[in-house]
């Protein structure tokens, strides 16, 4: 039992709100159960950087989604900066996210011609471009598609480095929306590079646009924070917080609110590991790496954060290792783009940059179930979650889960203070068994918990050989 009049005042209003299970915020106790992590599958091949403009170091991917037509935004350039290469930001695009074209949208002459996929080209401003689409309330129509681009502090003196402004009506002419940086980093202040993608969007959770980008903590690449309210005056940044444990190398972070719960954020960092080397130098100059990619390794968290400073990696396993391929296991190789998409009703599509510093480099789409990315997973021998109090709005609790053909799920639905309540206790639900994005839990007197909404309850999950990736209270 739980202590009940604390636990009852504290109560964490869920509302109707889908409630994916990626991290511990909502978990008093797990009890042989666990939580897993799902790495997703990986597809086919979607875009190849072969054009002239393109090229081996292409990368820094953001892929939105526009009245059903994709757009994917990304770094031309075919050899390094310190080789004298030059970025070009060109887009893609796809009416399902998985068959992809480059437009010749004639805006940008490269190499004798308008024919290319180039939205700008020599612009020092655009490093890390990353746009999103806003949703802020009242957003002029000529400024739907927004986004930071930067000059990095390895390629500017400390006093020129930092973020601007772009807009755009429809993601393909833009034009900045000051001459001066936005986000600044001045002489003295904390290193930061904005060689990144520049994350920024409207968060309708905090009522600002928020913004996420590389900086160093103890020598360490981390990831800062900052807002804004009208997207050009922006709060002092701040690192964000850990969560107790050792710092890593985070060289991106892909945030995005996920789309079937935004008050959730979650993101996909490159993980550095630095003098890490896996391939013998024979290896790797056969190979062709460039000489500043033989010493690291890198691979793809799963991290979330659920408002203001506060990162969370429930995980520190790979959410996606490099994989057989020995072009991923060279340092900077592998690259989430930003972006989660419902691509069928079961299916959910991210993509993934690979053999950086190739001429093979390409993306690559992945898939996951809906909810998928982690779980509450208990073995055949059994084992259970019980929540935090919790208030909800509506009628009925669904559950996002699968079981083996012997495993099962059951549902006890408790006061605060960890006592069943009357007609939901454990032997009140029959076990549930299959695998279904969405099921209504059922006890033996139906399923109807109107009586229940706006109180605090707690939910206790009993787990045999299955997962549950999400639950959400509904209303008819």
């Amino acid at each position: 039992m739980f202590a009940a009049t604390a636990q009852a005042s504290d109560a964490i209003d869920v509302g109707t709100r889908l409630e994916p299970i990626v991290d511990d915020a909502l978990i008093e106790k797990l009890d042989g159960a666990s939580l897993r992590l799902h790495p997703p599958t990986p597809r086919e091949v979607v875009i190849r950087f072969d054009r002239p403009w393109e090229g081996r170091f292409s990368g820094t991917v953001a892929v939105v989604k526009d009245a059903g037509k994709y757009l994917a935004y990304y770094r031309g350039l075919p050899k390094s900066s310190k080789e004298g290469g030059e970025t070009v930001i060109c887009c893609a695009t796809s009416d399902d996210g998985v068959h992809w074209t480059k437009p010749n949208l004639g805006l940008v002459e490269i190499q004798g011609t308008k024919e290319n996929n180039v939205i700008i080209a020599k612009s020092r401003e655009s490093g890390g471009f990353a746009p999103f689409i806003d949703t802020r309330p009242g957003t002029p129509a000529d400024q739907r598609f927004k986004a930071l681009g930067g000059i990095s502090s390895f390629d500017a003196p400390e006093g020129e480095c930092g973020l601007y402004a772009f807009a755009s009506p429809d993601g393909i002419h833009w034009r900045l929306l000051s001459d001066e940086r936005v986000i600044t980093r001045e002489k003295g202040e904390k290193r930061h590079a904005f060689d990144s993608p520049n994350v920024s969007f409207w968060s309708e959770r905090d009522g600002c646009y928020v913004c996420y980008f590389r900086l160093w903590v103890e020598n360490m690449r981390w990831i800062g924070r900052t807002t804004s309210q009208d997207f050009i005056n922006w709060t002092p940044y701040q690192a964000m917080t850990g969560d107790g444990r050792p710092l890593q190398h985070l060289y991106t972070n892909q945030f995005v609110p996920y789309l079937r719960a935004p008050h959730i954020f979650i993101g996909f960092p490159t993980r550095f590991m630095k003098n890490r080397r896996v391939l013998g130098l024979d290896q790797m100059e056969a190979m062709g790496t460039p000489k500043n990619y033989l010493k690291d390794c890198t691979d793809i968290l799963l991290i979330s954060t659920r408002g203001g400073n506060v990162l969370t990696r429930t995980f520190l396993e790979a959410f996606i290792r490099p994989g057989l391929d020995p072009h991923n296991w060279t340092s900077r190789a592998n690259y989430a783009a930003r972006g989660i998409f419902q691509t069928s009703p079961e299916e959910l599509s991210i993509y993934v940059k690979h053999n950086t510093g190739y001429p093979t480099s390409y993306l690559r789409r992945y898939t996951l179930r809906p909810d998928g990315f982690a779980s509450v997973y208990a073995p055949f021998a059994g084992g259970e979650m019980t929540t935090k109090p919790l208030r909800f709005s509506g009628d009925r609790l669904t559950i996002n889960f699968s079981t083996s053909a012997a495993g099962s799920v059951r549902v006890e639905l408790q006061d605060a203070a960890g006592r069943p309540l009357p007609g939901f206790a454990l032997d009140d639900c029959p076990e549930i068994i299959g695998d279904r994005i969405e099921r209504t839990v059922a006890w033996k007197n139906g399923s109807d918990l109107g009586a229940l909404s706006g109180k605090p309850i707690r939910l206790r999950f009993v787990l045999k050989d299955a997962d549950v990736f999400a639950f959400r209270f509904l209303r008819d």
